[in-house]
């Protein structure tokens, strides 16, 4: 495993007026960071929430499931069928490593932990979880649209930090998915409500995407963080 020791190239979009707060937004398997970037003006957040966007670039790997093809991706993924098992451990873990140096940024730039939020579409979902719930210092908040968490009980207690046991959750999950089925989204907030998280589960009439009525539960959601 290699660990990132440079910071991640990113797509940076900022308010008018100084930043008091940070949202960092990962995509999924294939893209990169303009897949998200258009949403912003979306969210109605500036110019009463001064929050700094972020949308990082993943590196290229080879994806198993495509036939080796290097496109950019948070890790690997080898079965579709199996995606809450055979997990590229390494792969996650380089990820992890990679966007808490961006949460490690955003606080020598002034912002305090409790107003950055992470979060993240698929793969991007997953590695938010796994670095938001494991980071030492409360978070202002975590989502994961049409993701999943893919772990015991046991195994989220021991990854866990106890610094971000009430930071609110919010998940997000089309009904119509058949890349990352729904049936994930669900289990991944039934297994973070019964740890005892401020987590909130929204469905929506969609595949594996993200629409309009999502992305206004989101703006919803963020304006009470900010």
């Amino acid at each position: 495993m290699t660990l990132q020791t440079t910071l991640l190239s990113c797509i940076e979009m900022n308010p008018t007026i100084p930043a008091t707060g940070s949202i960092i937004w990962l995509h999924g398997l294939g893209a990169d960071g303009s897949d998200f970037s258009p949403i912003v003006p979306e969210l109605n957040l500036w110019p009463q929430r001064p929050v700094r966007f972020i949308f990082p670039n993943a590196p290229s790997r080879p994806i198993t499931i495509n036939n080796g093809y290097v496109m950019p991706g948070w890790y690997d993924i080898t079965s579709l069928s199996k995606i809450h098992g055979h997990l590229d451990n390494a792969g996650i873990e380089e990820s992890v490593n990679a966007i808490r140096l961006l949460i490690e940024h955003e606080e020598q730039r002034g912002i305090p932990s409790n107003k950055i939020v992470l979060g993240g579409f698929s793969q991007g979902a997953l590695i938010a979880l796994m670095t938001g719930l494991r980071f030492e210092k409360p978070l202002g908040g975590i989502f994961a649209l049409s993701g999943y968490f893919p772990f015991t009980p046991e195994e989220l207690t021991q990854l866990a930090s106890s610094a971000n046991t009430n930071t609110p959750i919010f998940i997000g999950h089309g009904k119509e998915d058949t890349i990352v089925p729904y049936f994930l989204g669900e289990k991944t907030f039934e297994l973070l409500k019964n740890k005892g998280y401020p987590v909130s589960f929204k469905s929506y009439a969609m595949a594996h995407s993200v629409n309009m009525p999502e992305l206004n539960d989101i703006a919803g959601w963020l304006k009470t963080i900010f």
